[in-house]
C-alpha cells in the first residue's frame, strides 16, 4: 500500500477511539513539525511518553550534582540542556556563580582534564537512556587504562523497557506504541515481544520522517483491528532486529540494575543503571538518590509523561512554566512533550 492510501485508510479511521503512545521525543517534535495529527482520523489520538531522559530526572538528582559542584576542588561537567533543569535548591545556570560547573560537548573531554589537574575531582552528569549508556560504558574503559582516578560519574542512567512496563501495568486505555527508533538501535527489537504479547498491544519501531510514523500508525491500527499485539521493526536501515551486542555487552560489563525515581512516576523497579565491580570506584553518589521532593498540586509533569494529560492541559503550561522560567524538566530539554507543545503552541 503506498503512502496516499495508508493516509487515506487513517484519515478515514472509524473504529472505536485509540490512544497510541509516541515514546520518543523526537518522534514527538516530527508529529508536530509534519502536521501528522491533521493526516489521521481524530478517532486515533497520539500521546506523549516517558522518552526523554532529562525529563524524567527527579529534583534530587540535580540537588546531587549542585551538591558536587560545590565541593572544594570538584568541578562538575554537564550537557546544556541539565542547566535549567529545576531541584529543590535551583538549578545549575541559577547558582552558577558559587559552582564549579562547565558545559561539555562530549564525555571523553574529561579525561584529558582529569589528566591536568590530577588534584581535583571531576563529576559528569551522566543522564540518559540505553542510546547514551554506552558512551559512559566506554569512557570509564578509557579511565581504567589509562590509570585516571578522578572521576566520578552522578548517573540518572534509565531503562526505557521497565517503564513501557510501568505504563501497560498502569495505564489500562494506551493501545499501541511507537517504539523509540535510537534506544532500539541498541536493544532490538525483540526486547519488546514479552509485553506485546503480554498485554496484547502492538510496539512498532518507526523513524523519523513522516513516511516512517504514518506507517506505523498503520501499522499499529491493523494490528488492533486484528485483535493482535506484536512487535515489528519498521525502521530496518538503523535498527536491527538482535540491536548492537557488542554496546549491549559494554553496558552489562559496568553497569547493573537496581530501582531509579523517574519525576512524577515514584520508584520503578530495575529500570536504574548503576556501576559495578570494579567500576563502582567511579560512583559519584548515584545510589543514594532515593528520595524525591513532592511535586506542587499545580505541577502536573507525571500526568504528562505517561500521557493522562497533553501538556497544554497542565495549569502551569505557559503560566509558571516556560523555557525561559521552566518548572518542570519536561519544558527544558529539546526533546521534551511540554518544550516542544510550547514551541508549537500556535
Amino acid at each position: 500500500m503506498d503512502i496516499k492510501k495508508i493516509i487515506e485508510y487513517l484519515k478515514g479511521y472509524d473504529g472505536r477511539p485509540l490512544k497510541l503512545m509516541e515514546v520518543c521525543g523526537t518522534h514527538t517534535s516530527a508529529i508536530f513539525k509534519n502536521g501528522i495529527r491533521d493526516m489521521i482520523s481524530p478517532k486515533i489520538s497520539l500521546i506523549s511518553g516517558p522518552g526523554c531522559p532529562v525529563c524524567v530526572t527527579p529534583t534530587a538528582y540535580i540537588d546531587a550534582c549542585i551538591a558536587f559542584a560545590s565541593g572544594g576542588d570538584q568541578k562538575l561537567l554537564t550537557f546544556g540542556d541539565m542547566m535549567k533543569v529545576p531541584g529543590s535548591l535551583g538549578n545549575l545556570s541559577e547558582n552558577r556563580s558559587e559552582l564549579e560547573v562547565e558545559v561539555m560537548y562530549s564525555p571523553f573531554e574529561v579525561i584529558e582534564k582529569a589528566k591536568a589537574e590530577p588534584h581535583k575531582l571531576f563529576g559528569i552528569a551522566a543522564v540518559g537512556f540505553e542510546t547514551t549508556v554506552p558512551v559512559y560504558a566506554l569512557l570509564l574503559r578509557k579511565a581504567r587504562e589509562e590509570g585516571v582516578e578522578n572521576i566520578r560519574l552522578i548517573t540518572a542512567l534509565k531503562t526505557v523497557l521497565p517503564a513501557l512496563e510501568w505504563i501497560c501495568e498502569n495505564e489500562n486505555d494506551v493501545d499501541g506504541f511507537i517504539c523509540p527508533g535510537h534506544v532500539s538501535v541498541i536493544t532490538g527489537i525483540h526486547v519488546y515481544d514479552e509485553m506485546a504479547e503480554k498485554y496484547n498491544k502492538p510496539f512498532v519501531v518507526s523513524g523519523f520522517e513522516a513516511e516512517h510514523i504514518l506507517v506505523a500508525i498503520y501499522r499499529i491500527v491493523r494490528q488492533i483491528e486484528r485483535g493482535a499485539g506484536a512487535s515489528e521493526n519498521l525502521y530496518r536501515n538503523a535498527v536491527r532486529d538482535e540491536g548492537n551486542p557488542k554496546a549491549m555487552a559494554a553496558i552489562d560489563e559496568v553497569f547493573e540494575r537496581g530501582p531509579a525515581l523517574w519525576r512524577g512516576l515514584g520508584e520503578i523497579e530495575g529500570s536504574g543503571l548503576y556501576l559495578r565491580g570494579e567500576y563502582a570506584a567511579y560512583d559519584g553518589g548515584s545510589r543514594d538518590l532515593t528520595e524525591d521532593m513532592d511535586l506542587p498540586e499545580k505541577c502536573r509533569c507525571g500526568d504528562v509523561i505517561v500521557g493522562r494529560i497533553d501538556p497544554d492541559q497542565c495549569p502551569m503550561f505557559d503560566g509558571g512554566c516556560d523555557p525561559m522560567s521552566p518548572y518542570g524538566p519536561c519544558m527544558v530539554s529539546t526533546e521534551g512533550s511540554c518544550g516542544i507543545w510550547y514551541r508549537n503552541r500556535h
